[in-house]
């Protein structure tokens, strides 16, 4: 597997190759075509003016307008090309780096990000911008130098040397530059993730006067990365306005060198103006490549950052493996010795649970708080796999199911609600091409049906930052109407009455009873005691452990047993204490 999972970055570019290699092609050509302008310069002087001749001057001419026209052309298909090499490079690995995104999430390893979203647009400006021409056009500086030898020895070995110049500042400039841009990127990327958490506790940090501590955490960073990316600036800008000074420079000292060679007779005029234009033709991918690494986030330096981040995740989150369909399940859960440890620490959430429930039976999970029944609760819905042990669904652990196969036979209603940019049916339906009829059905399971016809569009009322903001009660109703969405052979459903009044626990409760008629499989966690009226078994967890299970009746009996217990031996006692014996009655 990781082998695979290493080449999944590597096999998208292969997959582009051939037209890469297209665009290498057209680079070809349009690389030679660039000779066309010294060639007509040398043509005009040496022929054209020395015969006087104005039809060899007007056919020389047209074919200069025709190649020009020609290279023209190529240079946008190349161009052209190089967009579509970007957008399939997009294609196939924007759907793979979403699953990785979110699988890294569901593993608890690090923050929420969405760097590597980002980082795949960085690698896909850099591939189809007009940087990566002056390494397409690098291979090609070779026969411009040829080309100057022809004319004359020397005039080569000072393009040459002009060359050596050039690329030795382009390698200093990544050297100084490089660790400067790396950091300032992840002061970057630092900066803007805690500006999005805290955006998540906009109203607490409103109210209990934290924003100004918090704006000059993120000024910190900010003025940090800035800093940086400064320095990297200044080291970077004065190496390339060197390089361009120079570039200038030696585009000057070939006319006089050229001049130098006309008046010993070595060359002509022509050659001297030629060579000229071809040593500016030579210097170009180099100086190209100068501006590529002062780029910053669209240059070389960020595109290889982009992707070392990017084949790391993927390595890190391996692609979901086809699944064999399975049939569809009838709710028998098979829990075997479940452990659930904190992300980075070998510290258990969940230490070695173990039970079974039949198909259509209705569980009650209760426990002090930090005890692990949400912990518990993700892992029987499949939204987090245990560090040992299995889940097991008709026998079959989540893993061996195919996820989107299995989601419409699951209903999860978790502790946080998240509804998603979208209207009400949209939500209910989980974005699936929504069927009304199945969506007023979800919602008449959870007695939400009257609340909806009475939002401003009713099912068609648009949530999310830019719709109506419902309150907590009623988007515990419309998430638990998504929960019930089809037709679910397991339900969990996660502090389901945290949020509600009277009206809603009504509604909850005749969902349940409607459930337990349907025979649905239902772990449900509360710490009301009405919401556990229905249930036919409880497991009692405490700190991470199955302390208790067992029929409803006979664990609360115990549950109260142990209360009465622990409140009789802490109630002071009403007997008068026994008079303190002196020292010589204790003797007696």
């Amino acid at each position: 597997m990781a082998a695979e999972t290493v080449d999944d970055l590597a096999r998208a570019l292969r997959q582009c190759r051939p037209t890469l290699m297209w665009v290498l092609g057209f680079s070809l050509f349009v690389n030679a075509l660039m000779l066309v302008p010294a060639l007509y310069m040398l043509q005009v002087y040496d022929r054209v003016i020395t015969t006087g001749s104005r039809e060899t001057l007007l056919l020389l001419t047209l074919v200069v307008l025709f190649l020009m026209a020609v290279m023209g052309f190529l240079d946008v298909v190349r161009s052209r090309l190089l967009v579509r090499i970007g957008n399939r490079l997009d294609a196939r690995l924007g759907a793979r780096l979403h699953q990785a995104v979110f699988a890294r999430q569901l593993a608890g390893e690090g923050r929420t990000s969405v760097q590597p979203l980002d980082d795949l647009r960085t690698l896909r400006q850099f591939v189809s911008g007009n940087a990566l021409f002056a390494f397409f056009d690098a291979p090609w500086v070779p026969l411009y130098l040829t080309l100057l030898f022809l004319f004359d020895p020397w005039l080569g070995v000072f393009a040459s040397l002009a060359g050596l110049v050039l690329l030795g500042l382009t390698l200093t400039n990544e050297k100084l530059t490089r660790g400067l841009m790396q950091d300032a990127g992840e002061r970057y990327r630092e900066a803007r993730e805690q500006v999005a958490e805290s955006l998540n506790g906009a109203e607490v940090a409103r109210s209990l006067g934290m924003l100004p501590t918090l704006r000059q955490r993120w000024l910190a960073r900010h003025r940090a990365a800035l800093v940086l990316q400064s320095r990297a600036s200044d080291r970077a800008s004065g190496l390339i306005q060197l390089a361009r000074t120079l570039r200038l420079t030696f585009q000057s000292l070939i006319l006089g060198l050229g001049a130098l060679l006309v008046l010993e007779g070595r060359i002509t005029p022509g050659v001297m103006i030629a060579a000229s234009i071809v040593l500016a033709r030579a210097l170009a991918p180099i100086d190209g490549m100068i501006g590529g690494m002062i780029g910053g986030w669209r240059g070389l330096v960020s595109a290889r950052d982009a992707y070392r981040r990017l084949a790391t995740l993927l390595r890190e989150m391996p692609a979901e493996r086809q699944r064999l369909a399975l049939p569809a399940p009838r709710g028998e859960v098979t829990v075997e010795s479940a452990t659930l440890l904190v992300p980075g620490s070998d510290r258990a959430v969940l230490d070695d649970i173990a039970f079974r429930v039949e198909p259509g039976e209705h569980v009650g999970i209760v426990g002090p708080s930090a005890a692990g029944k949400s912990s518990l609760a993700r892992l029987l819905a499949g939204a987090q796999a245990p560090a040992r042990g299995a889940i097991r669904l008709d026998g079959a652990s989540f893993e061996q199911w195919d996820r989107a196969a299995l989601g419409p036979f699951l209903g999860y209603l978790p502790q946080e609600i998240e509804l998603f940019d979208g209207t009400v049916s949209d939500n209910i339906a989980r974005f699936d091409e929504p069927c009304p009829e199945r969506v007023v059905e979800a919602a008449r399971k959870a007695g939400v049906h009257d609340m909806i016809l009475r939002l401003p569009a009713g099912y068609e009322t648009r949530l999310g930052r830019s719709g109506v903001v419902l309150s907590r009660g009623q988007r515990q109703r419309v998430a638990l109407a998504r929960a019930l969405y089809g037709d679910p052979v397991l339900v969990v459903l996660d502090e389901p009455n945290a949020n509600l009044d009277d009206t809603g626990e009504r509604a909850l409760m005749a969902a349940l009873e409607r459930l337990k008629r349907d025979g649905v499989t239902l772990f449900v966690i509360t710490h009301r005691r009405s919401v556990l009226a229905s249930v036919d078994t409880l497991l009692v967890l405490d700190e991470g452990h199955l302390r208790l299970q067992g029929a409803r009746e006979e664990v609360l009996a115990r549950l109260e047993a142990s209360a009465s217990r622990r409140e009789a031996s802490a109630r002071p006692s009403s007997r008068p204490a026994p008079p303190r014996r002196t020292t010589h009655e204790a003797g007696t």
